[in-house]
């Protein structure tokens, strides 16, 4: 069964691997990076020395107190363990930048590099995979990974970016986050700006669309202060069962980021559906058939650990149900996961 598919080669894997090893180790040095303060100064107020804890690079900020034995211990444990974080992101971008030059140069999986700047910003604030999923196009090249091949004449890259609210309230909310969404668009670029007659989408200087979309069960977890506003949809809650995909990948200019995407199962039926709904876009509707039917010819050859067996089929809503059995009809009837057939790429 043709499955548009290409393969990596060995060294491509190798390469794609190594970007996720040396990404994590970079990254957690960001997210402890971000846990600090912006930035500690003394400043002198009425002949007095006080320390200041700065917000930004205007050196707003607040007083933690007067020179104290106190307040100059907890100026050099900040100095101390900044050197030390600033030190280790610098040798871990080292090593990282290698490996993206070396995963650009085999023609691996990109994304736009506006997408990749919004992916890293929310991975930097450990909000991707708990708050936001990626759930457009842009998740195309996660999939492509996790199948280990590329997608041969199927899009996987659109001129904006759609991510979803995913958070269900399980873990401690972000201290001191209200705005969780907007603070971190307007950290990436602060162009940004709310569509009037669109508030479900934000746009930058440059005219790139970033879109948020949620779920009913989950919408209700969002701040109300917090923006853009999602619409919630129905078919939203279709991409979040099973097991999510989550790779790292290159942005065009070159810089990493982690993409964090719905089961590829769910995702190649919920295009399908999309597909088939008259009030969607045309060209829309086609690029959405072909997402579909590729993926899903993918999981089933080459993504065993997504099982398409009766107990997936048995947990599809109604809605779902006749693309999934219209997909296994033009399979020959077979549901579960057959043997890979590689194409040679």
């Amino acid at each position: 069964m043709a499955t548009n598919i290409l393969t990596f080669s060995d060294e491509q894997l190798r390469v794609a691997a190594n970007l996720e090893q040396h990404y994590d180790v970079w990254i957690e040095t960001q997210r402890s990076l971000f846990t600090l303060p912006y930035g500690m100064k003394w400043k002198t107020v009425s002949g007095r020395d006080y320390l200041y804890e700065t917000a930004d690079r205007q050196g707003n900020g607040k007083s933690l107190g007067p020179r104290s034995p106190e307040t100059e211990e907890r100026y050099k444990r900040y100095r101390k363990e900044k050197d030390s974080l600033s030190e280790r992101a610098k040798v871990s971008a080292a090593r990282l930048q290698e490996t993206c030059r070396l995963y650009r140069a085999l023609r691996l999986p990109m994304i736009a590099s506006e997408a990749a700047k919004i992916l890293r910003e929310a991975d930097r604030r450990r909000l991707l995979g708990s708050h936001l999923i990626v759930v457009g196009t842009n998740a195309m090249p996660a999939y492509a990974l996790e199948a280990g091949g590329r997608f041969d004449q199927v899009p996987d890259e659109t001129d904006d970016f759609d991510m979803a609210w995913s958070y269900d309230g399980a873990e401690p909310p972000l201290p001191n986050k209200t705005a969780t969404v907007w603070t971190m668009l307007k950290a990436v670029d602060g162009t940004y700006t709310i569509n009037s007659e669109r508030p479900f989408q934000a746009r930058n200087s440059s005219a790139y669309e970033f879109e948020l979309l949620s779920a009913e069960s989950r919408i209700k977890t969002m701040h109300r202060l917090d923006k853009p506003k999602p619409i919630p949809l129905p078919e939203q809650e279709w991409l979040l069962p099973g097991m999510r995909v989550s790779h790292v990948v290159l942005g065009r200019d070159g810089s990493p980021a982690r993409i964090v995407a719905p089961d590829p199962r769910w995702f190649a039926l919920q295009k399908l559906w999309m597909a088939a709904q008259e009030k969607r876009n045309p060209l829309k509707r086609k690029k959405d058939a072909i997402q579909g039917a590729a993926l899903l010819d993918a999981v089933s050859t080459h993504m065993r650990q997504f099982p398409l067996d009766v107990a997936f089929e048995a947990s599809l809503p109604e809605e779902l149900q006749p693309f999934y059995r219209d997909w296994r009809h033009e399979q020959g009837g077979a549901g579960a996961n057959g043997a890979p057939s590689w194409s040679d790429g």
